[in-house]
């Protein structure tokens, strides 16, 4: 979330940050609560000093001056519960609007409704011409033997599969490799739990609004995450961090799990959009510093290119429009590589930084040499997500025979096996 304090200094310019991420939210409201919940506080602030400063006095009344005085500090002690009261209701809806409040947008995230909206900064590697007719990753699996998503409806429903043989080692092959790539960049590997309390889900600015999105286990109040994002994040929460702790570098492999609510008959075939998946995720946790953190920025999205590189797999990186920008995001970059089923590209990772707009929700600080105390900036990045990556690797690595050709750099990871032959 936002400082109050800078949300009404520069109130206009975050209209139009939410506005540019198309973000409703009532300002206007949150200020006239504000300004309730300020004069409440006030109030009874002043209310409590004078019953302190008249309760002590009482000792030099007469026996006559004191009775009248206990009788006016009783008056006194209810005005002060029914002020208390008051504030508790008004700062239970000064809360509730302050997490609906978007961070701004940095200036050079674009105009935009939608991902297609998104605008293309660069592409690495080039497009293979089709020189026969290309099967897609779902008739390329059922031909090799890898993929069953029939059975794996039969087991859960709809965007579930099964992966087997050749197919789960390649899974795992690509998220390994994707692993080894990050703890070799000085990422501390880490396992994280999958179930989470509700502060990790606002913290990391889930909730409230992605309620939907998320399978929520009502009977323990937890949920599964959808990203490693949350635990990694959440880690130090509540926590006052040394600055020469900072930064905090962390790296998660781990199943995620989302409704993809709202996407009915969107994406429907295949491994593109299912609610069960893997993914390697990069978390850093570090001063708060607007330069620093571009860089930083830079740098985790380089990390991801480096693994789309090794993989051989063209690529374009774009920058995220404002209408696709969440609600907790200064900016993103979106990493689409080229399906040739989609003869188009394809969202395969993320790269987003919040400043402090996270470690003020999960109270997640650093002390400095002076000892002055300040909110972290956290910045995260998808290192590679699967099965979706298949998609890419098993339709631009098949042959004409209807082989696939494993990357080279998976092959370590893979029993051997240099080429996947058709069952």
């Amino acid at each position: 979330m936002l400082d109050i304090n800078v949300i009404r200094d520069r109130l206009d310019e975050l209209r139009a940050g939410a506005a540019k991420k198309h973000v409703e939210v009532d300002l206007d409201r949150l200020v006239e609560v504000d300004d309730e919940r300020r004069r409440l506080i006030r109030l009874v602030e002043d209310a409590v000093a004078d019953q302190r400063k008249r309760s002590k006095a009482l000792g030099k009344l007469s026996p006559e001056e004191r009775e009248t005085e206990l009788a006016a500090l009783g008056e006194l002690k209810e005005g002060i519960k029914r002020d208390e009261e008051a504030l508790a209701a008004v700062q239970t809806e000064f809360d509730a609007l302050m997490l609906r409040v978007p961070n701004f947008p940095a200036v050079e995230v674009p105009e935009g409704k939608t991902d297609a909206d998104n605008v293309e900064l660069y592409t690495v590697g080039e497009i293979p011409a089709a020189e026969f007719p290309r099967k897609d990753h779902v008739e390329l699996g059922n031909a090799l033997g890898i993929l069953d998503i029939e059975r794996g409806v039969k087991l859960s429903g709809a965007r579930f599969y099964v992966l087997k043989g050749a197919g789960a080692l390649l899974h795992r092959a690509v998220l390994e490799f994707a692993y080894r790539h990050m703890i070799s960049k000085g990422f501390v590997p880490t396992e994280v739990p999958l179930l989470v309390r509700d502060p990790a889900m606002v913290g990391t600015a889930y909730y409230p609004g992605g309620e939907e999105q998320a399978y929520r286990m009502e009977k323990d109040q937890l949920s599964l995450v959808g990203t490693a994002e949350v635990p990694l994040t959440a880690y130090r929460s509540d926590e006052i961090l040394d600055e020469a702790e900072l930064p905090l570098r962390m790296v998660a492999r781990s199943p995620c799990f989302r409704r993809e609510a709202g996407a009915a008959g969107k994406d429907t075939r295949g491994l593109y959009r299912i609610h069960q998946f893997e993914k390697v995720e990069q978390v850093v946790v570090m001063e708060a510093d607007e330069e620093a953190s571009v860089a930083e920025h830079q740098a985790i999205l380089k990390n991801s290119e480096e693994v789309m590189q090794a993989l051989g797999l063209p690529y374009r990186v774009v920058n995220v429009c404002g209408g696709d920008l969440g609600v907790p995001h200064v900016q993103k970059f979106d990493i689409e590589a080229w399906m040739p089923s989609r003869e188009g590209w394809g969202e395969t990772h993320s790269a987003s930084r919040f400043h402090d707009f996270q470690s003020r929700r999960l109270n997640l600080r650093y002390r400095t040499e002076d000892k002055k105390k300040h909110f972290c900036h956290t910045l995260n990045n998808t290192v590679v997500a699967s099965p979706r990556i298949l998609i890419p690797i098993l339709e631009l690595y098949q042959q004409k025979d209807g082989s696939v050709v494993v990357p080279e750099v998976l092959r370590p990871f893979m029993m051997g096996a240099e080429v996947l032959e058709p069952a």
